[in-house]
């Protein structure tokens, strides 16, 4: 899977004239670019050499049991364990687009929800969140893929880099899936 692929069904869901195409096409943007954020974590934490095939369902408990972990958590867990960080791989848009995914990610769980927004939204607000949302996976996904062999679009982040010693890079060593825990308390909870 691509970042091509993975919009396909954002770009359906524009192209349909549906009555509810721009808050469809926002939600469903946006929680693919959560979705890229944490793939490309628990990619890079897959390369330690003490996790294995055996290891990801603990891997995954690890991550789904806390409750205190949200899409600015796993920016500040990437950026604390590699030495590129999520700003760095975006470029000079970081800090334009991460004000407009905090924006709209509030106005999201407004929507979901069932809430009114502070602001009146309109189809062509949220097409341009939409818009900058695909800016940001974009870069994000390019840049990764030049920097660690993979996009966090890819469907399976739990995989081996080829021949490629990727948690040598690493600023913070992982030793076992307890490690792996800790560092998830200390430097991705809210």
């Amino acid at each position: 899977m691509t970042y091509a692929q993975e919009f396909e069904t954002v770009d359906l869901i524009l192209s349909s004239n549906a009555e509810t195409m721009g808050v469809d096409a926002f939600a469903l943007a946006l929680i693919k670019c959560e979705r890229q954020v944490r793939r490309l974590l628990t990619h890079v934490v897959f390369q330690y050499p003490c996790f294995g095939y055996a290891d990801i369902p603990a891997l995954r408990s690890a991550l789904s049991n806390n409750r205190k972990v949200y899409f600015e958590g796993f920016i500040h867990g990437f950026d604390a364990i590699y030495p590129l960080s999520i700003r760095y791989l975006i470029g000079q848009d970081y800090d334009r687009l991460l004000k407009q995914l905090d924006e709209a990610i509030v106005h999201r769980n407004k929507i979901f929800h069932g809430q009114l927004t502070a602001k009146w939204l309109s189809r062509q607000n949220l097409l341009d969140y939409v818009s900058d949302i695909r800016s940001w996976c974009k870069s994000l996904a390019d840049s990764a893929f030049a920097e660690i062999g993979y996009d966090g679009f890819a469907r399976d982040s739990f995989r081996k880099c080829d021949g490629v010693k990727l948690w040598e890079r690493c600023k913070f060593q992982l030793t076992d899936v307890n490690a792996y825990s800790k560092f998830i308390q200390q430097h991705m909870e809210r």
